[in-house]
C-alpha cells in the first residue's frame, strides 16, 4: 500500500523513496513535486525549495530509484518503474493537498521521466516546469558513439566511468560543484549499463513529447553542453505543435545546464515562482526559445 510519511514515500512494492521538504512560509499557494537529474537526489533542489518557500510554495522532492539514499544505488532500476513512482507520487501528493495546485518539475533526467509518465497515464497536475531536460535521443547522437553504448551494455555492463577528459562544465558556480564533490550522495563514476538505461529514457521522453498534455514551461541554458541544443530545440519544436500543449520555452543567455544552481540562479528562480504564481501570464518575460532555435537552423 502507498504511503506519505514525513521522511519518506513508500511505494506498492515497498520499496521507500527518501524524501527533502521544504514547506511554504504562511499560507500554501502551490505545492512542487521535483524531480533530480542523473547521479543526483533531492538535496539538489535545496536552492530551489528555499527560494519558492519564501513565496508560499512548498517543495517536495525525492531520491529516485538508485540514487541518494535509495536501495541498490548506483543500479539502473527502470524506466518503467521510475514513471511508476511518479505515478504514485504524484497521486499520494494530489490526496494530501487536495485544494492546492500541484505542479511537476524535473530538472534533467528528472525531466525526462515526467515526459515519459505524462504519456503513460494522466496525472492530475496543474502545470509541468521541465529544467534542461534530457531529451538527447539517440537519433541525434553520432553513429559510432549510439554503436559504442549498445556494445558496451551488452558487453561489459557492470564497467563504471567517471566522464574525466570530456570537458564539460555543468555550470558556472565552482563553489557549487565542489560542493557536489564532497557529497557522498552524489554519484561519481556512473556504470555503462546505467547510461543505456538512461539513453532509453531519453527516447522515450523525446517520443512522449508528440502527445504529452498540460501548461508546461521549459528552461534552458545557452552554454549548455550537458544536452544539446539541436534535441532540445526538437522538443520545443514537438511540445509546440502536438495540439495538447500550453508552451513557454525560455533561454538564458549565461546559462548552463544546472540552471537552478547557477551563478544567475536567482533569474530562473523568479521565473518559476512568477510562472507558477501567475498563471494568467503564461509567458515569461525574455527570450524566447523558439527564436534561438530557428536561428540554429540559419535563414530561410
Amino acid at each position: 500500500m502507498p504511503e506519505l510519511a514525513e521522511s519518506y514515500a513508500q511505494m506498492e512494492d515497498g520499496y521507500r523513496l527518501p524524501l527533502s521538504r521544504w514547506e511554504a512560509d504562511g499560507n500554501t499557494h502551490a505545492v512542487v513535486l521535483s524531480l533530480h537529474g542523473l547521479n543526483d537526489y533531492s538535496f539538489a533542489f535545496d536552492n530551489l525549495g528555499q527560494y519558492l518557500a519564501l513565496h508560499g510554495i512548498t517543495v517536495i522532492a525525492y531520491d529516485q530509484r538508485g540514487f541518494g539514499n535509495t536501495d541498490g544505488v548506483g543500479v539502473w532500476h527502470g524506466s518503467e518503474r521510475l514513471s511508476a513512482d511518479l505515478v504514485t507520487m504524484t497521486a499520494l501528493l494530489r490526496e494530501r493537498y487536495a485544494t492546492v495546485p500541484l505542479y511537476l518539475l524535473g530538472e534533467s533526467m528528472g525531466g525526462a521521466v515526467v515526459l515519459t509518465s505524462l504519456a503513460s497515464a494522466p496525472l492530475d497536475v496543474d502545470g509541468i516546469v521541465l529544467v534542461a531536460p534530457a531529451v538527447w535521443a539517440r537519433s541525434s547522437m553520432p553513429f559510432y558513439q549510439r554503436a559504442a553504448l549498445w556494445i558496451a551494455a551488452h558487453t561489459i555492463p557492470d564497467t563504471q566511468l567517471t566522464g574525466e577528459g570530456l570537458n564539460l562544465q555543468p555550470s558556472d558556480n565552482k563553489v557549487m560543484l565542489r560542493a557536489l564533490g564532497r557529497d557522498d550522495l552524489v554519484i561519481k563514476s556512473t556504470r555503462v549499463d546505467v547510461l543505456y538505461g538512461i539513453s532509453n529514457l531519453m527516447d522515450n521522453a523525446m517520443l512522449a513529447s508528440n502527445i504529452v498534455p498540460g501548461n508546461i514551461l521549459l528552461l534552458y541554458g545557452k552554454n549548455d553542453d550537458i544536452i544539446p541544443a539541436l534535441p532540445t530545440c526538437e522538443l520545443v519544436e514537438r511540445l509546440s505543435h502536438n495540439g495538447t500543449t500550453r508552451l513557454s520555452a525560455v533561454i538564458y543567455e549565461q546559462g548552463y545546464h544546472m540552471l537552478t544552481r547557477d551563478l544567475q540562479a536567482g533569474l530562473v528562480l523568479e521565473d518559476i515562482a512568477t510562472w507558477i504564481l501567475e498563471q494568467e501570464k503564461p509567458v515569461i518575460p525574455g527570450s524566447d526559445m523558439r527564436s534561438y532555435c530557428a536561428s540554429l537552423n540559419g535563414p530561410e
